[in-house]
């Protein structure tokens, strides 16, 4: 990759790490699933009037932004919100690399080779040991949600397989559009109309930058640069650079809000990282009709032998006279076993 290229992925894993203080702050200021209502409706408009169409069907844009919008970001708000601290939250939601792996192996078939199981047990090794640290100076219920956001940005990340979008920005905007009627709903039914028309009728400069950093900043631009780069680059040369939004994310949870950081932490952050890495970037092992198929329709053709002359016809027998079957010799099946 350019020098400038690789400064691009390195903001954009900063931008990524640092929102996780951003929403910290955020949830000062309005409740979990009322924010994050108004995170996805501050990235849908106005960009939606701009990126064009859908490029893909439908059922894929409502189910990916059902999944990751209500599910993954309203699952991480309400845990942050009931006290996971933001810097081990974006530690955690790391492990969403190992739910897709588990849910690609049962959707999509793609079987997990030996160093990709391997780097899934180091992953779990170090979500045992963030388990262990947070459970002993956090709410286990605030943990276990933001493992449930990532095992919904699992299933997420399977359906935008499925759906293969052409373009990432055009299917983002469009996913952000999707989760802001269901949050609104289930904001107004578990936080209360007052609690949120009392936050709306608060909101100053402080809570609108908020807002457009985790739209804005976050998704237009974060998901924008990504997308550039992954078309000029391969995956496997991009995708390496997110594991440094737990580094910047842990960072700057103790830098700007003075989150601790001891011995565990750090020792679950090593286990996840590594594990998620070798999870990431291990190839999968293809099925063994898909192997075929490949083997088939990459094999080198055979150059055509030229047409041999036509014989001359034999002339016909008289009538009654039977002639003699010139002896056939056996037929053998053939390469690919037809008879």
């Amino acid at each position: 990759m350019r020098p400038l290229h690789i400064a691009l992925a390195v903001l954009v894993a900063a931008v990524w790490g640092v929102n996780f203080v951003v929403i910290e702050i955020g949830l000062d200021h309005f409740p979990p699933l009322l924010f994050s209502a108004l995170r996805f409706l501050a990235a849908a408009l106005p960009a939606v009037f701009f990126v064009g169409r859908p490029k893909v069907a439908w059922k894929w844009i409502v189910g990916v932004g059902l999944v990751l919008g209500v599910g993954k970001f309203g699952l991480l708000f309400l845990g942050m919100d009931r006290g996971m601290p933001a810097g081990l939250s974006s530690l955690v939601l790391q492990v969403q690399a190992v739910f897709t792996a588990l849910f690609a192996a049962q959707a999509l078939g793609e079987r997990p080779g030996r160093t990709k199981v391997l780097g899934m047990g180091v992953a779990l090794v170090g979500i045992g040991v963030a388990a262990v640290d947070e459970g002993a100076s956090g709410p286990v219920l605030a943990f276990v949600l933001v493992i449930a956001a990532a095992a919904c940005w699992g299933v997420s990340n399977v359906l935008t397989r499925r759906a293969a979008p052409p373009d990432s920005l055009n299917f983002m905007v469009w996913v952000s559009a999707v989760p802001v009627l269901p949050l609104l709903g289930l904001s107004l039914l578990f936080e209360g109309w007052d609690r949120d028309a009392e936050a709306l009728a608060a909101l100053d400069r402080s809570g609108a930058g908020i807002i457009l950093y985790v739209a804005w900043i976050t998704t237009v631009f974060g998901f924008g640069a990504w997308s550039f780069l992954l078309g000029r680059y391969p995956a496997s040369s991009v995708a390496p650079f997110t594991l440094l939004v737990p580094v910047f994310g842990m960072s700057s949870a103790a830098l700007l809000l003075g989150e601790p950081v001891g011995p565990l932490r750090w020792c679950a952050a090593a286990l996840l990282v590594g594990g998620v890495a070798l999870t990431s970037l291990a190839g999968a092992r293809r099925p063994p009709t898909a192997q075929a198929d490949a083997a088939v329709s990459t094999a080198p053709v055979a150059p055509t032998a030229p047409t041999a002359p036509m014989a001359p016809k034999a002339p016909k027998a008289p009538k009654g006279q039977q002639p003699e079957r010139a002896e056939q010799p056996e037929r053998k099946p053939d390469a690919l076993g037809a008879r």
